[in-house]
């Protein structure tokens, strides 16, 4: 009788005596393995170069890119492209760059700190906390350079982090996400109103306010970038070194403990990285919306939750879309242009509003 007992693994009964029971089907994993995430970094790399050479050649004043590879082997201060290309061009596509990979990180890192799938750079304060510095000193001092925005926008984007890192300690507990998070939000909400205030109760402040808020890359030259890069390097550094303390902490509080990780210096240094990031760049070229919200959930859904490569990926694909986003804003009202924070807005709300109504990222 029993040798007669025939069964599938579906069904879960005996196999047949005499022969060994089939192991289970193992269920398929979509986790993508070292060398598809090597190809997406590479194809990421590629895409940026290509940007880049399009971001030098594209703009009023059309420079072939046979006239931007001689503009940039041989010095010709009278020649026009030249002028174009090494005073304009390149440090506006380097300081794109540059701005996209921080926004990147600074997102990707906010995701991974508050396990909040909807958090950006501005959640905790940051951005609001160095767009109120700004608006203080330009309605009280009288800024009006980008030099002068990125001190006052770094110390405006430290004292919010410090804030809410308090506020959401609640005394003598550790930060958690959701305390994080609140906090952040409040912050935000009382930082945006003190911001409205100022330039609604003085026109000058308003003037010279209203376009760096917006977010472009435009009139931005290479003293900036110099000036910036210190900060930008040293965030981004911090950011890519908590890259195995967040993979820990991904396990929860308890469990990443448990594999050496400290939550609260985590959580702090982290703090610090987006404050360097956000700040600087938010000083350089204003406050940009989306990069840092869509950009880490495109690399985790290309890489897997292992938040070395969604870093890595992150500080890759925000200069593709930034650079892209700026690209399209001087082709579609040429020869004016549209600010880039005005199309990354429009690139970036369809797939904010996808992730509220909980659709997945391969559908967009």
């Amino acid at each position: 009788m029993t040798d007669q007992l025939t069964d599938t693994p579906a069904t879960g009964r005996p196999a047949p005596t005499g022969r060994p029971a089939p192991e289970p089907a193992r269920p398929a994993t979509s986790r993508p393995g070292p060398g598809r995430r090597v190809g997406w970094l590479l194809a990421g790399l590629a895409l940026l170069a290509v940007l880049a050479v399009l971001g030098v050649a594209i703009g009023a004043r059309y420079v072939p890119p046979a006239q931007v590879l001689h503009a940039l082997l041989h010095r010709e201060p009278t020649s026009e492209d030249w002028i174009v290309v090494h005073h304009s061009r390149i440090p506006r596509t380097l300081l794109g760059i540059a701005v996209g990979a921080a926004l990147g990180l600074a997102g990707a890192l906010m995701q991974a700190l508050t396990r909040n799938p909807l958090a950006d750079p501005g959640l905790l304060g940051v951005n609001g906390g160095a767009a109120a510095a700004v608006a203080a000193g330009t309605a009280l001092l009288g800024l009006h350079s980008f030099g002068a925005y990125i001190w006052f926008a770094l110390a405006g984007a430290a004292v919010a982090a410090v804030v809410v890192q308090i506020l959401g300690s609640g005394g003598r507990a550790s930060a958690t996400p959701a305390r994080l998070a609140l906090a952040g939000t409040a912050v935000t909400a009382v930082l945006t109103a003190f911001v409205n205030s100022l330039i609604l109760l003085d026109p000058l402040t308003l003037n010279r306010f209203r376009y760096w808020q917006i977010g472009t890359l435009a009139g931005v030259d290479a003293a900036v970038l110099r000036q910036v890069l210190p900060f930008l390097a040293a965030g981004a550094v911090l950011a890519l070194l908590l890259a195995r303390p967040l993979n820990a902490l991904a396990l929860g509080d308890d469990a990443g403990h448990a594999l050496g990780a400290s939550p609260g210096r985590t959580r702090l240094l982290g703090m610090v990285a987006v404050t360097l990031l956000c700040g600087a760049a938010t000083a350089a070229v204003g406050p940009i919306a989306f990069v840092g919200l869509a950009v880490p959930h495109l690399a985790r859904h290309l890489c897997g939750p292992d938040q070395r490569w969604i870093l890595l990926l992150s500080a890759v694909l925000a200069p593709v879309l930034l650079l892209g986003s700026d690209i399209i804003g001087r082709l579609v009202l040429h020869p004016a242009e549209l600010q880039v924070g005005v199309v990354t807005a429009f690139v970036g709300a369809p797939l904010f509003i996808a992730l509220v109504r909980g659709r997945r990222i391969a559908h967009l």
